[in-house]
């Protein structure tokens, strides 16, 4: 499953590099270039709880093969794609079967494994997430700069053909057999109000900022709030009647649970917001090459995917601090830019600070997340863990990218509206340290009161 994982995950990224073959060659426009890249992030926000609770209710060894299914095929027809608006289409459906595959992933974690078994297996999920960061950082521009056979930007896509098949062969022959839950219903009330939440939500962030913030943004932005709250409406009335909701919303009642995801989207968001603002202030403000502003971040990505693996084998106690611990880190790096630490050098040592920090503060979060909650609510945490970042990485390069252009545009100084921006961004780490602090006096409450009862 973790296969599944890693190839969702890298084609996120790997689409942004191809983007001026894909306008050359496609002759896209602006929008179409914006919707070849966000449309396969807004169809896999959408789906990722949906496709949760669909593994519990039809199985998570078909929904993830049916997931890698679609995921193959589309990428083949993005592969294939004779003009831009066939690419966008192929791209949405690649981000549905990615979602498939990816929401079982957790979930499979959680009900398989247990005690150090489950920690090794959260830190594998980590190292795997971190590596495909890497070669999806990596990979885009250097097929695209191979021009294999003349086909310029297609083979990000192609690549993924026989990778696919010859995943799909090795999970369905080793993957066990699903096991009857008796659930038969999906809650699609449920669905329909998140998706539409969600979508309420998520498209104005992914082209607000291109389209420069018009009325329409903030119309959807607004209009996501009521819908949100019908939904947990909703969600909450099937439970009281003893059906099956999409989403066990008294989760969020639990204050750890909802402090460790808004922590967790706080430090999305300054995850997500560095890579873009950086690339941006190294290109355009600094007019470095594509490829020197491509290679920066790995130093922030590779020690991301080598924390999750070190702390899955730590002591309890480390495994507690790590969270808060992480956050405290990706402020001292966002601190250290600020303080115009921003030379090769620094930049370098400062980023992979910051991603040991990120990878701390996303290892141990997951780790709260997993141990506080029964096996049960296993399609709940993954389904609202992984929505968190993708809505957490979206926010981020909404909100800090409109920042820095905008101080850019204001001061004409890309070197002081990066320190701003990097300021900002500390004091975000700051909070996201807090708030899982708080998170876990919480739990430590909770565990005291139990023990009293008991």
């Amino acid at each position: 499953m973790l296969g599944g994982m890693f190839l969702g995950n890298v084609d996120i990224a790997v689409v942004n590099v191809a983007i001026p073959s894909i306008r050359d060659r496609l002759h896209a426009s602006g929008g179409e270039l914006e919707l070849i890249v966000s449309g396969y992030t807004l169809a896999y926000a959408m789906l990722l709880i949906t496709g949760a609770r669909l593994g519990e209710i039809r199985g998570r060894r078909r929904t993830y093969l049916f997931g890698l299914a679609v995921f193959t095929l589309s990428s083949l027809a993005c592969g294939l794609a004779p003009d831009s608006t066939t690419l966008v289409g192929a791209r949405v459906v690649q981000g549905l079967g990615a979602a498939l595959m990816v929401s079982q992933v957790l979930t499979g974690i959680q009900v398989n494994f247990e005690g150090a078994a489950r920690r090794r297996a959260l830190g594998t999920y980590t190292g795997v997430l971190g590596v495909s960061s890497v070669i999806g950082q990596a990979l885009g521009g250097v097929l695209v700069s191979a021009d294999i056979l003349g086909m310029g930007w297609r083979p990000i896509f192609l690549i993924n053909v026989p990778i696919g098949i010859a995943l799909f062969i090795t999970s369905y022959t080793f993957l066990p057999a699903d096991q009857s839950t008796g659930r038969e219903k999906l809650d699609l009330r449920g669905v329909g109000l998140l998706s539409l939440g969600l979508f309420l939500l998520v498209t104005p962030l992914v082209l607000g900022q291109d389209e420069g913030w018009p009325l329409w943004t903030w119309v959807c932005l607004i209009a996501s709030v009521p819908a949100f709250a019908l939904f947990v409406g909703v969600e909450r009335a099937i439970a009281r009647r003893g059906g099956d909701p999409l989403m066990n919303v008294s989760l969020l009642a639990r204050r750890q649970i909802a402090l460790a995801l808004l922590s967790q989207g706080a430090t999305r968001a300054g995850y997500f917001a560095l890579l873009f603002v950086l690339a941006i202030y190294l290109q355009q403000g600094l007019g470095k090459s594509a490829v020197y502003a491509g290679l920066i971040p790995i130093a922030w990505v590779a020690t991301f995917a080598l924390v999750g693996p070190v702390l899955g084998r730590t002591g309890p106690r480390i495994r507690k601090l790590a969270a808060p611990v992480g956050g405290l880190l990706m402020a001292v790096a966002f601190a250290g830019v600020a303080a115009g630490a921003q030379g090769t050098g620094w930049l370098i040592v400062l980023l992979g600070i910051g991603g040991v920090g990120y990878g701390a503060a996303f290892s141990g979060t997951l780790a709260r997340l997993t141990d506080s909650v029964e096996a049960r609510y296993a399609p709940d945490v993954s389904g609202l863990f992984n929505t968190t970042l993708q809505v957490g990485g979206t926010m981020g390069v909404a909100v800090f990218g409109t920042v820095y252009l905008g101080l850019v545009e204001r001061s004409g100084d890309p070197r002081d509206a990066f320190s701003t921006t990097n300021a900002v961004l500390a004091l975000v780490s700051l909070a996201a340290a807090a708030l899982i602090a708080l998170a876990g006096k919480a739990e430590a409450s909770k565990a005291v009161n139990r023990a009293a009862q008991s």
